[in-house]
This record gives C-alpha cells, structure tokens and sequence, in this order.
C-alpha cells in the first residue's frame, strides 16, 4: 500500500513538472515572438504600406505592433494598425478575442490595445482600426 502511494506520488509529480515546463516553453515563445515582431516592426510597416501605396490606398498613420491571444495557450502574430498618429501611438499591442457563434461560426476578434499585458484586463485604444495581420514565420 506504500509504495502505491509512493509510485503515485512520483507520477503526479512528474506530471506537475512536465506541464509547468510546457507552461515555461510557451511564455519563451510568446515572449521571443513578441521581441521577434518588435525587432522588424519598422521594416513591416513600410512594406505594407509600400503595398498599400501601389494599390493606391492612402494610409493613414500606421504601426506594426504584436497580436496577442485571449484564452488558451499563447499564441502571437502581428497587426499593423491605422488612425490619426496621436492615437496610434498609444496602441502596444492588438488583444485577439476568440468566439464560437450560433454553434457553426467563429470569430476572430481583433482590439487594438495600450497594455501588451491583456491578463490585467483589455484597455482599448479607440479611433484605431487593425489594416493588416501579419504571420511571422520562426
């Protein structure tokens, strides 16, 4: 009967620590996607609007800043932003909210954001609109 206990004792913690280092490599990830995206925000953006110049949208004031996820797992991406420049400036990030709707749709909702941290609660940043999702390959 003791060493059952003992045998069980070792699995739940052998769990414990393999999902707490699960848990460790994804906030590495999230973290190095995001210094990733900050890294080649400036050159993002000016390809994008080089884009959106040939194609003769006329941008606005525009940022590349990270996608972060609500919910489960981290998941990041990137978003380039557009508004007037005293508003773009205050956005950090894009808070991406995840919806199942009338059970056969799903949405995607993107709220450009003034706190990368989305954990401490979404702080919208209004008058901006998200103009381009960028995918970073690692």
């Amino acid at each position: 009967m003791m060493r059952k206990r003992v045998v069980w004792g070792a699995v739940v913690a052998a769990v414990a620590l393999a999902g707490a280092a699960l848990a460790q490599e994804q906030i590495l990830k999230g973290v190095g996607a995001i210094l990733l995206t900050k890294a080649v925000a400036n050159q993002l953006n000016r390809g994008i609007n080089a884009v959106m110049g040939r194609n003769g949208v006329k941008a606005q004031s525009t940022k590349v800043v990270p996608i972060v996820s609500v919910g489960e797992g981290v998941r990041v991406g990137a978003a380039q932003v557009m508004g007037s420049s005293w508003v773009v400036q205050k956005v950090e990030a894009v808070a991406q909210l995840e919806a199942n709707l009338m059970g056969s749709a799903r949405a995607k909702i993107l709220v450009p954001v003034s706190d990368i941290n989305v954990t401490r609660g979404i702080k919208q940043v209004t008058g901006v609109g998200v103009s381009a999702i960028i995918d970073l390959k690692l």
